[in-house]
């Protein structure tokens, strides 16, 4: 393959992959609504061993909901909710995770 074809392909793959560039964190927030039980409405988790979702990185949180709907991280839950999202779904609800800011403070 030249160097022009080994070129063109790599930018092909890259259009066609699904980007975070692309995701909509505003949809993110509606999709979110099925998480909040048990990850919170703002991501902040209110059930015992669930995790926090606001301000986790972005890319994190796609891979962890893409390995939980291939069955790839098992969890009985988890599998259940994330085997119908699209690409498109778990990039949306990414998006809006991560952008939520949590912040610490210290209590007097």
């Amino acid at each position: 393959m030249s160097r022009q074809g080994a070129a063109l392909a790599v930018a092909a793959a890259f259009a066609l992959a699904p980007s975070p560039a692309f995701a909509d964190a505003a949809a993110g927030r509606s999709k979110a609504q099925m998480c909040a039980p048990c990850h919170g409405a703002n991501g902040l988790a209110v059930t015992p061993n669930t995790p926090h979702l606001a301000g986790q990185p972005e890319p994190y949180l796609v891979d962890q909901l893409k390995a939980y709907r291939s069955g790839k991280r098992a969890h009985e839950v988890m599998g259940v909710v994330a085997k119908p999202l699209t690409d498109a779904d778990i990039s949306d609800l990414a998006a809006w995770f991560a952008s939520l800011e949590i912040a610490l403070r210290k209590e007097p």
